[in-house]
């Protein structure tokens, strides 16, 4: 089976969005990757609903939206009432991980965790079952563009028999300095989404390079 693909916005042209949409509805993607950053739990700022609204109107396909936030629960149902279809929180930034799994989940959501590169997958062994994606990060969260970090590869391999050894169904995502070159060695380490941004807004032929990335 060939990688999903989830192109992140935060690396498109914001003053032609709307175009920026259209080419990824066009392209073989098979989710629209959107990074809400609220300069507390990470040292950016993206953007937050009324852009992820404006995003949602324009596409065909499902919003995995990633919210580097502190306090997520008190915008689950708004982001959901955004378009998303995948609403991940960051383990570090929830106390109560389980609860907000289950909210998540009860708006209708498919509901995801990231984990920092500091972040021990392990944590995830309890609530493994809950989890419709996990979301490794490969750089340190909080803006694109940055050097993939070598240790991912071990991290996705001891997740994926996390989730093997509890039957669940969970797929890894890996958000950071994905490319050609690193894409097929964590699609053999247990990668199931690949997330991309610079890789791809950048390049000179982004469908292209989308679909290049779908071979792995």
């Amino acid at each position: 089976m060939s990688a999903l693909v989830a192109p992140s916005v935060l690396a498109s042209d914001f003053a032609n969005l709307q175009k920026e949409i259209e080419m990824i509805n066009e392209s073989q993607a098979d989710y629209i990757h959107v990074d809400i950053m609220d300069g507390v739990f990470v040292p950016n700022i993206s953007f937050g609903l009324p852009v992820t609204e404006a995003i949602n109107r324009h596409a065909k396909k499902p919003l995995d939206v990633h919210l580097m936030i502190v306090n997520p629960d008190q915008y689950l149902s708004a982001f959901k009432n955004a378009g998303a279809s995948v609403i991940s929180v960051h383990l570090e930034a929830c106390n109560h991980l389980h609860r907000t799994l289950q909210a998540i989940k009860e708006l209708g959501c498919q509901a995801g965790v990231a984990l920092n590169p500091h972040t021990s997958v392990e944590l995830l062994k309890d609530v493994i079952k809950e989890i419709d994606m996990v979301i490794i990060m490969s750089v340190n969260p909080g803006f694109g563009g940055q050097k993939f970090i070598e240790q991912t590869y071990t991290k996705v391999r001891r997740l994926k028999e996390i989730i093997d050894e509890a039957g669940a169904s969970t797929k890894i995502e890996i958000d950071g300095g994905v490319n050609l070159e690193n894409a097929p060695k964590l699609v053999k380490a247990g990668a199931d989404v690949l997330v991309a941004g610079s890789f791809v807004f950048n390049a000179k032929d982004p469908i292209a390079t989308i679909a290049g990335l779908k071979k792995n």
